[in-house]
């Protein structure tokens, strides 16, 4: 890989000073990728389908069928668009170069607010005996998988 050195008409004046970056060499940057392992957004999306199935089984044993009902609903606000978010995301046009990439985060994360206030809206209009307080519970629990995700990520490996 070459560097090109930039030109005088380049220059703005702002970095006379010497700079201190050294680009990384193909090995560098191999290494600092392994010793940084990327946590795949499925895993996040399972972990909340786990989660919530979790938290309407607890709602079911002990408030009953209504709020178990209106806990999945909770979870489904949260885990479909989370779903369709993690399709985009590692879709063949999302790798096509780093601009397509910015534009299909951005573009999904619009699917993603979308998807999300429709399965609440439909869970009003569809939910026989819905129970806003339940709803917002399976919500909440299911959208803390993302911390979750980040707490328990994969350790890091040394770099040799």
């Amino acid at each position: 890989m070459v560097t090109i050195p930039p030109s005088k008409a380049q220059s703005s004046g702002f970095d006379s000073e010497p700079s201190d970056f050294v680009p990384l060499t193909r090995l560098q940057a191999q290494a600092l990728v392994k010793a940084h392992p990327v946590v795949s957004p499925w895993w996040v999306v399972l972990g909340q389908v786990a989660v919530g199935g979790l938290a309407s089984l607890v709602a079911w044993l002990v408030f009953g069928e209504s709020a178990a009902r209106s806990v999945a609903c909770g979870v489904l606000a949260v885990v479909l668009p989370a779903a369709l978010f993690a399709r985009g995301l590692t879709s063949q046009f999302a790798r096509a170069n780093p601009g397509a990439a910015v534009m299909s985060f951005f573009v999904w994360e619009l699917v993603k607010i979308v998807v999300t206030i429709g399965v609440l809206l439909a869970a009003h209009r569809l939910v026989k005996d819905l129970n806003w307080p339940a709803m917002l519970v399976g919500l909440i629990v299911t959208l803390k998988v993302y911390w979750l995700a980040l707490a328990f990520k994969r350790k890091s490996k040394p770099v040799r």
